[in-house]
């Protein structure tokens, strides 16, 4: 595993304390850990959630059981943590003064996120939010808030984000061992 260490890290200015207490995280109280980064990840951070895999986790399990673990315990905290965004988004779209400075800001992150968001709700629904989701090394949190405040549902949110965080770890396991194969 430590073989995917230069393919997974990529540190967040300010914030490498947290990523390496993620890649040192150990033991049982290693799962907080990833969920809290998970979570953070979802609604806060500008971060990528793929470091989780490098956590060691010594619990006695195969490595297999464990990556498991890992990916599980990772997407339940990006789902609470998406749900906690969509709230958010939910206020925000109450909120009118925070989209409208938004909107009007110099690189309108807001039209340009809900276009996409909005092209692929439409075409995908919740399972669009999913697949979009599970792109590897490509920070969510815009997705998610922008969803956020398009949407209403937040089971089907909740669900979507669970699913395509378990969908990006896969994904992500399959190109390392791909990239590891052929190295």
């Amino acid at each position: 595993m430590e073989t995917l260490v230069p393919l997974l890290v990529l540190d967040l200015p300010g914030l490498e304390w947290l990523t390496r207490l993620v890649e040192t995280a150990t033991g049982w109280w290693g799962l907080v850990i990833i969920f809290v980064y998970s979570f953070l990840i979802a609604f806060a951070l500008p971060g990528v959630s793929e470091v989780v895999l490098l956590a060691p986790l010594d619990l006695g399990l195969s490595t297999e059981l464990r990556l498991a673990v890992i990916i599980l315990t990772s997407a339940a905290g990006k789902a609470a943590g998406s749900v906690f965004a969509f709230h958010i988004g939910q206020e925000a779209k109450e909120a009118g003064p925070i989209i409208k400075a938004l909107r009007r800001s110099r690189f309108d992150v807001i039209g340009w996120s809900e276009r996409r968001t909005v092209e692929i709700a439409r075409r995908w629904g919740y399972a669009g939010l999913a697949l979009a989701l599970s792109v590897p090394f490509f920070p969510d949190t815009l997705s998610i808030y922008a969803f956020a405040v398009l949407e209403e549902d937040y089971y089907r949110f909740a669900a979507a984000t669970f699913a395509g965080s378990v969908g990006r770890l896969l994904v992500t396991l399959g190109l390392s061992a791909g990239v590891l194969a052929v190295l």
